[in-house]
């Protein structure tokens, strides 16, 4: 459609705004959560008539943690259908996708979302919080970081950008050429970006909010890093074509927000794994597509002290016999610390705004 528009501005001049990934950008932003809020009451009758609810760990796996949440066993899971649908179709209507970058980033969202599809029906039909092994799940995700990386080292056009290792308020890249331990790189910046925002994913709007949050960043340092005169001012390094990622991200934070209409506490919806590990996996391959992957740990705070707290929970308990935090992701913590789902939720994403603060920040202090 698109492309289409391109061809008629010629004849018809108002078109040319089409021309404008800014404005682009604030289409899809607008149409994914429309999108959303339009397809949020379909899906989530659909999911109930299927009987497609959450299930709730047991007294037995946490007795304290079953009593607070042991009244949303059965609310409708899946829901990151609704988002994936909503980037998809507006990403359609407003983004290039003959562009690598967006390709990329799109086959990343799909992948990942069906990975997560698939674990959250083995949990539904076992109803138990267990579905896919951890061993399959990490392969797929080390398939998808594998396959976007080898797409951007071996093309020519990217090689040298993307072996090279920039660091948040540096001027200078940090490693100039990585060679192919890139690859690994790329794979660990996927792989622990995607299982983040899924052990985020524990209480209600905490994934979505944090999500949008962190999109908005991405879709700023997409569009200055495909856009010369910018990203030379800014001294970012500059990659053609990285702009139209600003529309994805756009469309991501419109979706998120949109879903988060029905997820805010008490949530009618739930976003499972379908959601989680899709927009996990898109943020990582947007920050390794813009040359930004450390920049994703700033922005990403939130993501990655709650990745970090289970991390030291499991070490502590394994090294020592003794834990951390009253339970581990860390918002477990916090709930079982006497705080209110609600209050727990707000902060985190208050944190979350400070984060993606500081990584604009680092466009200017270099």
């Amino acid at each position: 459609m698109l492309e289409l528009l391109h061809l008629w501005s010629d004849q018809f001049g108002g078109l040319n705004v089409f021309r404008y990934t800014t404005f682009r950008a604030l289409g899809a932003v607008t149409t994914s959560a429309f999108f959303c809020l339009i397809l949020g009451p379909f899906f989530i009758r659909k999911l109930t008539e299927l009987k497609i609810g959450q299930p709730i760990r047991t007294r037995e796996e946490v007795n304290r943690l079953a009593e607070l949440h042991g009244g949303k066993r059965g609310t409708p899971t899946m829901g990151g259908v609704m988002i994936l649908c909503s980037v998809l179709l507006s990403c359609a209507l407003w983004a290039p996708l003959a562009n690598k970058f967006v390709g990329l980033a799109t086959f990343t969202l799909v992948v990942l979302g069906a990975l997560g599809f698939a674990d959250d029906y083995l949990k539904v039909t076992r109803k138990k919080s267990d579905g896919i092994s951890a061993r399959a799940k990490l392969s797929v995700q080390l398939f998808v970081g594998l396959a976007v990386g080898g797409c951007l080292i071996m093309d020519p056009a990217t090689h040298e950008q993307a072996c090279s290792l920039q660091v948040p308020f540096l001027k200078a890249p940090l490693v100039d050429n990585l060679g192919w331990f890139a690859m690994a790189f790329f794979a660990l910046v996927l792989v622990g970006s995607s299982n983040a925002v899924n052990l985020t994913d524990g209480l209600d709007g905490l994934a979505a909010g944090c999500s949008a949050i962190v999109a908005s960043v991405l879709g700023v340092f997409s569009y200055v890093s495909g856009t010369p005169k910018l990203a030379n001012y800014l001294l970012l390094p500059v990659t053609p074509g990285t702009q139209e990622l600003a529309v994805f991200c756009a469309a991501v934070m419109g979706a998120t927000m949109g879903f988060l209409w029905y997820n805010c506490h008490p949530a009618k919806v739930f976003m499972g794994d379908t959601g989680s590990l899709a927009l996990g996996g898109a943020m990582g391959t947007v920050a390794i597509c813009v040359n930004q992957e450390l920049l994703l740990v700033v922005a990403g705070g939130i993501f990655v002290v709650e990745a970090l707290s289970v991390m030291l929970q499991v070490a502590s308990f394994k090294i020592r016999g003794k834990r951390i935090f009253a339970m581990a992701p860390l918002h477990h913590h916090f709930e079982l610390m006497g705080w209110s789902e609600t209050a727990v939720v707000v902060r985190f994403w208050i944190l979350g705004i400070f984060f993606a603060a500081l990584a604009l920040l680092s466009l200017k202090l270099r």
